[in-house]
């Protein structure tokens, strides 16, 4: 087996190994009755999913070490200790409608299995008999979007602390994954086994961005509190050089602000993709810049993302979301996730291919546009191709509410020569 030292310090550094997670039962496992409750607008058809994120993965595959959330979840619950910890987490978070033994005495493939998937309730009492819900421990609907419950940051995992209850088990998961998996060497920093924990602290992956060594974006919003954003302030180290926080502040509606990854992801060493309503025309949502230079603090407000990390060094040119054109077909293609790109490497990134006219802007800005069925199963060779979007086909996965970089957890890339 493989040994990965955790190391990200940019959004496009080449990709080393990322986690991911297949949608399985558990994406199906719900009603539109507890749709909502689950966080999502819509049910979404499985098998039409399933087929989707094949072709996803397969190609990102084509560059990369992928492993998936089930594998090595099941092989951290072959150690005893582990699964015990983390059960007792997940009742002291959950209180389920199960047993502790009984969990413990499953096989590791199926206690996996149901932690990801629910576990049936049993309806062996007149509490449970009368009891509305069909679960003792919910499904995780929301895992296939990997980013949210841990971020690589340097060499480092932070780990989520979400705004939603239902996504809570989502957190121990990848804890434990990264505490006790012997392929991973790191350290996990939990906001809420920290001495200053306080309930308002909120932060989810989607927010957190690594645009350079010294240089983090954070979204914050419905999603991720200022109290969130001080808790990681407070564990930047500055002694040895200056690091600075941009802040960009979200609005709370539609559903589809609710990540800064929604409206901005880099593409490449000089490309960023924008939402540009949000990010680049004056509105009411400030752009805020923390510099934190040996202990002392300055905040100030910025214009815009582009123009703070530009004067940071940076060069980036912005590529618009659903064009430039019309903003209805930019709020049309922001809606599904057509701002969101995940980095393969500079210059090569992977979304959906329905946001078309983003698509086009991406063509007319020098990426090659490739089928991501067809770099899946190897009729396109991606390395004949300098500067490339992969378009991945998108009916169902985007209606689950986010895109390529909401699906992966990058905990390896290598170095950006700036």
């Amino acid at each position: 087996m493989d040994n990965y030292q955790v190391q990200v310090n940019s959004e496009i550094g080449e990709l080393q190994g990322v986690i991911v997670h297949s949608p399985g039962k558990e994406v199906e496992n719900m009603t539109p009755k507890n749709a909502e409750r689950a966080l999502y607008s819509d049910i979404l058809n499985l098998s039409v999913a399933q087929k989707e994120y094949s072709h996803f993965k397969n190609a990102i595959a084509k560059h990369s070490p992928v492993f998936e959330i089930k594998d090595l979840l099941q092989e951290v619950l072959n150690n005893q200790r582990v699964r015990e910890t983390l059960i007792d987490h997940i009742f002291s978070n959950e209180n389920p409608m199960t047993s502790k033994h009984y969990l413990l005495s499953l096989p590791d493939e199926e206690l996996s299995r149901q932690l990801l998937e629910g576990v049936i309730l049993v309806r062996d009492n007149l509490t449970k008999y009368f009891s509305k819900e069909r679960y003792a421990i919910r499904p995780l609907h929301n895992f296939f979007f990997t980013r949210d419950a841990s971020m690589a940051v340097r060499d480092k995992v932070l780990i989520g602390r979400m705004a939603s209850q239902v996504r809570g088990r989502e957190s121990l998961i990848m804890q434990a994954i990264f505490d006790y998996h012997p392929m991973f060497r790191t350290q996990t920093v939990n906001p809420t086994q920290h001495a200053n924990f306080n309930d308002k602290i909120t932060i989810e992956g989607g927010d957190v961005l690594v645009a350079r060594e010294d240089v983090l974006l954070i979204g914050t919003g419905t999603r991720t509190s200022s109290q969130g954003i001080d808790f990681i302030f407070e564990q930047i180290e500055s002694k040895d050089q200056v690091r600075h926080i941009i802040v960009q502040e979200l609005p709370e509606s539609p559903e589809s602000f609710i990540h800064l990854d929604m409206v901005f992801t880099f593409l490449d060493k000089n490309k960023c993709m924008v939402f540009e309503p949000i990010i680049m025309k004056p509105n009411r949502y400030q752009t805020v810049h923390i510099t934190i230079d040996n202990g002392k603090v300055k905040i100030k407000n910025e214009e815009n993302i582009v123009e703070c990390l530009n004067n940071l060094g940076f060069d980036l040119e912005p590529v618009y979301c659903g064009g430039t054109k019309d903003t209805w077909v930019q709020e049309r293609e922001q809606w599904h996730s057509g701002a969101n790109f995940f980095a393969l490497a500079p210059g090569k990134v992977i979304g959906y291919g329905r946001n078309v006219y983003t698509i086009e802007e991406l063509n007319k800005h020098g990426f090659d546009v490739l089928s991501a069925e067809d770099v899946a199963t190897g009729k396109t060779d991606i390395s004949q191709y300098d500067k490339y979007v992969i378009a991945v086909d998108g009916s169902e996965l985007p209606r689950g509410g986010g895109g390529a970089r909401c699906m992966t957890m990058p905990f390896s890339r290598k170095p950006v020569s700036w």
